[in-house]
């Protein structure tokens, strides 16, 4: 039975840990994104929120493949499946929103004067694709190896997080820029 275990286990690791290169690689992206940001006059007009959405997001991928292994959480495909498309869905949610902003995409709050803010792609929807695509993907990852305390701890810990990055955020945008105009009307998560 642990061979079996381990053997399942094995896809969801390496999965977690592509999940965690890809917020490495997001790291990268933002410092670059970050240097032309600034080559255009801009700053960073808030960041103390990050902070704690970086430890949780540390956590959290380490805490799916732990429990997983910790409390032999078996593989189910009628759970595990649908998960995976959420988890891929969320993925391809979130690269829509990164590719519509470009190089004006970051992990802070960077404001360029004089820039308008991005309405266009998935913005066209609600006012934080990114956002929502991350909150789906935090509960869905743990589901697909049936770690259901992650989850359900991930569900109750991260909106709350992610409610005052957002609060951060859109504080910083109105003041700065044409966000408030740009986006009345528009959900924040929800269309």
């Amino acid at each position: 039975m642990a061979e079996v275990m381990a053997f399942l286990g094995a896809p969801y690791t390496l999965l977690v840990g592509l999940v965690l290169s890809e917020r490495l690689l997001e790291l990268l992206i933002a410092r670059r994104n970050l240097r032309s940001a600034r080559a255009r006059g801009g700053f960073v007009a808030e960041s103390h929120s990050l902070f704690p959405i970086a430890v949780f997001q540390a956590v959290w991928l380490f805490a799916c493949p732990l429990e997983v292994f910790l409390l032999g959480r078996p593989w189910m495909p009628s759970l595990g499946v649908p998960m995976l498309a959420l988890v891929g869905l969320a993925m391809t949610l979130r690269y829509w929103a990164v590719a519509t902003l470009g190089d004006r995409w970051n992990i802070h709050t960077v404001i360029v004067p004089g820039e308008s803010v991005v309405t266009g792609g998935p913005y066209r929807f609600v006012r934080h694709p990114n956002y929502l695509a991350l909150l789906v993907e935090t509960a869905a990852l743990p589901l697909v190896h049936s770690a259901w305390l992650t989850a359900c701890a991930s569900c109750f810990v991260f909106p709350f997080l992610l409610a005052g990055r957002i609060r951060a955020e859109e504080a910083e945008l109105i003041r700065h820029t044409d966000y408030g105009r740009a986006f009345a009307g528009r959900g924040r998560l929800l269309p």
